[in-house]
């Protein structure tokens, strides 16, 4: 189950009711974990949650106790953040589950991938700047493609887990051709009280996060359409008297 970008109102009213049907639930460190004071206190909270460079439970495990609870009979609710297929090993766990004979359904969840763009206030695609979007995951790097998008600016590029990457993603980039002054803009801890938005260009982008101090889980957003002024209108003068 997805539990969105981690502001509980972006769950979705069919992963909240999924939630209330729960004996256990397996939670990972990101999405609404408010939302877990609704539970009853007859539900277990198993805690899996990792953080960069460290993976207490490794994601074997995890199946593990996926299979292992749903054997004793119990409804397990596997909680995790944005959405369970996009990045979120979902697909793992689905396979983990059928291949041990226990009956699973998916709870799709909002993807950080595009409501967090949306909270800033960066729309992805906009009428007249760029049609299409591609999302990737900062660890791998940026692929052929994703070097064309941002060299060419067919695409918007949105950047997941790539905080740690910014440094060799930017380099990829303007190696490839890419405008050093491409817009980018870095929203950290999207849909939650401490979410910050940072402006950059590919050419700032690495000074810029360094002065600020940008952290863990941020979304990157590369293209026009991160530009600031995008969505100010333009000034109308005033109409002849």
């Amino acid at each position: 189950m997805g539990g969105g970008p981690g502001a509980t109102d972006l769950l979705t009213l069919r992963g909240y009711r999924a939630l209330m049907t729960a004996d256990v639930v397996v939670v990972d460190r990101l999405g609404p974990l408010q939302v877990l004071d609704d539970l009853p206190a007859s539900v277990e909270v198993i805690d899996v949650g990792k953080t960069p460079g460290h993976h207490p439970v490794p994601q074997h495990e995890i199946n593990a106790i996926l299979v292992e609870q749903a054997r004793r009979g119990l409804t397990v609710v596997r909680l995790k953040g944005g959405d369970p297929f996009v990045y979120g090993r979902g697909g793992e766990e689905v396979l983990a589950c059928r291949a041990a004979g226990v009956p699973v359904e998916v709870v799709p969840g909002v993807s950080s991938a595009l409501s967090v763009p949306a909270l800033a206030g960066i729309p992805l695609t906009h009428r007249g700047t760029v049609g299409a979007f591609l999302v990737v995951n900062g660890h791998d790097g940026l692929d052929v493609g994703a070097l064309a998008a941002v060299r060419d600016r067919t695409a918007t590029l949105v950047i997941l887990m790539g905080v740690s990457m910014l440094s060799e993603i930017t380099d990829q980039a303007v190696t490839a051709g890419a405008d050093v002054g491409t817009p980018v803009a870095v929203v950290e801890s999207g849909s939650t009280e401490h979410q910050r938005v940072t402006r950059a260009t590919l050419g700032t982008l690495v000074e810029r996060a360094a002065q600020v101090g940008v952290r863990a889980p941020a979304v990157v957003v590369v293209g026009d359409v991160a530009a600031a002024d995008l969505l100010v209108p333009a000034l109308v003068p005033e109409m002849a008297r």
